[in-house]
């Protein structure tokens, strides 16, 4: 096998994040799906910019937050996806390389404008997130570079994309590659919403084509169509056999289920939860970094809790600091 320059590669939708406190009259008054996420159009997009509180503006999407934790971790990450030439894809490429992710996808020159997605949190700490997609529809089989794939030790693969033909043909391009070169292929099912658009597709990856699979209970639930969460991890058995699933559970940790093993993992202590936004997307981070370490299956779950915890102590869906120092701290 060829060295590799890259720990992780994602493949995801180029987004700015719009986050902004809000409260449950107001989701209800406009008709949004508290704690899932749903694609608007401009039109929309603009009428909920309008209408909600003053927030933050900052680069994300969930691979690419993903990816920005594995380099906070010390990691070697890359990113590919979409923006526009334009302001917000300006902010976009700025922030992921100052994290420390390569990131070299042209912009396009024309189409619409660079994506963003509103984030409504209450005081709960959910959120709820509209995305207009704008640029992101533009990614396709072109962006994915073999030699970019071929050198990185696991490609992470953001469901969302999945709603596009084009990202669909970039992401089975990313896979043959990665599988030719002997590399592992990871994917997020991203929301119970997307597994419910793409189910059977979903499946077909996970049972035939995917290494390592990451969801929440809704999701894992969802893609099985079960009730419970142990029926859902008996269904992930039942399928292929070397797949390694990585399962978050909020306040429960997380659950990884390999070859008939199952490692509980019990979630971080946080003191105060002010923002889940980047929950699962930092859990990921932790674990794919890990696991590119040679780590084993509960220590990935570990790690990935750590920085999960850490995201959800502060609005936002990046660190606020060193996360390659804070899993030094919490393991000594």
């Amino acid at each position: 096998m060829a060295r590799s320059d890259y720990d992780v590669v994602g493949i995801g939708n180029a987004i700015v994040d719009v986050l902004a406190k809000t409260d449950d009259a107001f989701l209800k008054g406009n008709r949004l799906a508290k704690d899932a996420m749903t694609l608007i159009d401009a039109e929309r997009a603009h009428l909920l910019y309008t209408a909600m509180n003053p927030g933050i503006e900052c680069s994300g999407g969930s691979a690419a937050n993903t990816m920005v934790g594995v380099a906070s971790l010390g990691g070697r990450a890359g990113y590919i996806g979409k923006v526009c030439a334009d302001q917000l894809g300006e902010i976009f490429r700025h922030d992921i390389r100052a994290a420390g992710v390569t990131f070299a996808t042209p912009a396009a020159k024309s189409g619409p404008p660079t994506a963003r997605c509103l984030i409504f949190v209450t005081p709960d700490a959910h959120r709820t997130m509209q995305t207009y997609l704008g640029a992101c529809v533009e990614l396709g089989p072109d962006d994915v570079h073999e030699r970019t794939i071929e050198a990185a030790e696991i490609v992470y693969l953001e469901g969302y994309l999945w709603d596009k033909p084009a990202a669909k043909e970039a992401f089975r391009k990313a896979m043959r590659i990665a599988h030719a070169a002997g590399r592992k292929v990871a994917l997020t099912l991203s929301d119970p919403f997307c597994v419910d658009r793409h189910r059977a597709e979903f499946r077909e990856l996970a049972d035939q084509h995917v290494d390592i699979l990451f969801a929440n209970e809704a999701e894992i639930a969802a893609l099985y169509q079960v009730k419970t969460f142990d029926a859902a991890v008996v269904e992930l058995r039942a399928g292929k056999s070397n797949r390694i699933a990585a399962l978050t559970r909020s306040a429960q940790g997380s659950v990884v289920v390999d070859n008939g093993q199952t490692y509980a993992v019990p979630a971080e202590k946080v003191e105060r939860v002010i923002d889940t936004t980047g929950a699962g997307d930092l859990f990921a981070a932790g674990f794919l970094w890990a696991l590119a370490q040679g780590r084993p299956l509960d220590m990935c779950g570990r790690i990935g809790g750590i920085a999960a915890a850490e995201v959800i102590s502060h609005f936002g869906a990046r660190p606020e600091i060193a996360l390659k120092d804070l899993v030094k701290t919490k393991l000594g």
